[in-house]
């Protein structure tokens, strides 16, 4: 292929190749001009295939409906963090995406840091150091001063450049129909550079966006650059790859196959795009402990037998008046009603599936989670607070502490549970759950080993959570 009069005129048609080894992240540093702060790219990490355009076209879907999207100069955006001006705080944070047409060049006001993942066809990032001065005399000037940087498909990478710098981002092949790249970009000083007064304004009142913030190149430079557009191999470039050498058939072979399964999320992402959750803890949080209380009523029971698990929850509240003044044994009866009628549903449901599988082997199925399932049995030896089947009680004699055990005997193991309040100094009312696991079996050792992580990590804190929320309930 050869190049066009004009590039041949810049001395831009020959290209050399020189590959060395890096033992850290590879890395690019452009210096586009004398004095001027060099444009840094980093390689960090290399995801798995077809990954780049999947989490593209996910989180293209997420920026679209954020209240704060922007669609415009083929970069659509988002702002994700504000400027706080009256805390110091000049910074702000947006995400934005580049297409498979790339985007036009342009240049910001203030630096620029970004950090972005790669399309599952590459993407070719394009810095200019021209300045304003050398384009209005020489349109030209600006490939003089013209730098690619080649990232390899399905790549996490890092940019940092400054408000001077011409910049384009674009698949690495043309018309291959994967996205550039998709990023989040920090803004580190929003009123950096040289703002115009209205963008100035628009910073200040937080109505600041990138389009706003942008500068396209002059019309001039565009104009040439489409009547002599770069031919491939005329532009100094660097190639930036995690595994595999540049150019070699191996990296060619990566290429077309995570190429393929980019495609292939594409097609997918109407059939497996799911919302989001924000999920916030308000007030106390259930602490996990391995050893008991000292007065633990555990402390007596399996005794004789080796105990192959032993865990203990607690959750501390401050209830408001009137609850306040409750005694324990009070609070103790209203967070076992809590645990029979207050259940987690996810706890719920997995209680359903444990049951259909246990129950061909002759296993006790209850609908409650294990550690209070006992509260449904018709033979406990004794009754707490008129209504709850338990195996122990016991009450201090000034009512502030409670606590009563559960548990039953089935053929793989035996396990007991104790519920208990305790009344703090201040008013702070302490529930605990607590439970100790006697395998008698091969059998119940596999099954404890299986469930232990989701019961410690999962289903006795949830328990306790609810049953506490809704004891505060009952006692409003």
């Amino acid at each position: 292929m050869n190049a066009s009069p004009a590039w041949t005129a810049l001395g831009l048609t020959r290209s050399t190749r020189e590959t060395r080894t890096t033992p850290t992240f590879p890395s690019a540093s452009l210096r586009l001009a004398p004095g001027r702060v060099p444009v840094e790219v980093n390689l960090v990490a290399r995801l798995g295939h077809g990954a780049g355009d999947k989490l593209f076209f996910e989180a293209q879907v997420r920026q679209g409906r954020h209240g704060r999207f922007v669609d415009a100069l083929d970069e659509p955006s988002a702002k994700l963090g504000s400027t706080d001006f009256q805390a110091g705080d000049a910074t702000a944070l947006y995400s934005f995406g580049v297409g498979d047409r790339g985007h036009p060049f342009h240049r910001h006001a203030g630096h620029r840091v970004f950090t972005a993942v790669s399309g599952s066809g590459g993407t070719q990032l394009r810095f200019s150091g021209a300045t304003s001065a050398e384009l209005a005399r020489d349109p030209a000037s600006f490939v003089r001063a013209l730098q690619h940087v080649d990232i390899p498909p399905d790549c996490l990478f890092s940019v940092r450049f400054d408000g001077e710098t011409w910049h384009q981002f674009a698949p690495l092949r043309p018309r291959s129909g994967h996205p550039a790249l998709f990023a989040l970009s920090t803004h580190t000083n929003e009123l950096g550079g040289a703002l115009g007064d209205e963008a100035r304004r628009r910073v200040l009142s937080d109505a600041s966006d990138i389009p706003s913030l942008t500068e396209l190149l002059p019309e001039a430079v565009s104009a040439w650059l489409r009547a002599c557009p770069p031919r491939r191999g005329s532009v100094p470039t660097t190639e930036l790859s995690l595994h595999d050498r540049p150019g070699g058939l191996l990296a060619a072979f990566c290429a077309s196959v995570r190429s393929f399964a980019g495609h292939v999320h594409r097609r997918r992402l109407g059939v497996g795009f799911r919302a989001g959750f924000v999920s916030v803890v308000r007030g106390p949080r259930v602490v996990a402990r391995r050893e008991l209380a000292d007065d633990c009523l555990l402390r007596d029971e399996l005794r004789d037998r080796v105990v192959h698990h032993q865990d203990r929850f607690t959750l501390t509240v401050t209830p408001p008046p009137p609850a306040s003044t409750r005694d324990a044994p009070r609070w103790l009866a209203a967070a076992l009603a809590g645990f029979m009628e207050n259940a987690p549903t996810a706890v719920s449901r997995m209680m359903a599936w444990r049951n259909a599988l246990v129950r061909p082997l002759g296993l006790r199925t209850s609908p409650l989670g294990c550690p209070v399932s006992s509260l449904l049995s018709p033979t406990s030896p004794a009754i707490f607070a008129g209504r709850f089947p338990v195996l122990r009680q016991q009450v201090s004699a000034d009512g502030r502490s409670a606590q009563v055990v559960l548990g039953v005997d089935d053929k793989h193991l035996k396990f007991r549970s104790c519920v208990a309040v305790r009344l703090l100094v201040g008013g702070a009312v302490e529930f605990s759950l607590s439970d100790r696991v006697a395998c008698s079996n091969a059998f119940g050792r596999l099954y404890m080993a299986a469930i232990a992580t989701t019961h410690r990590q999962a289903i006795a804190p949830a328990m306790l959570a609810h049953a506490v929320d809704a004891a505060l309930r009952l006692e409003a």
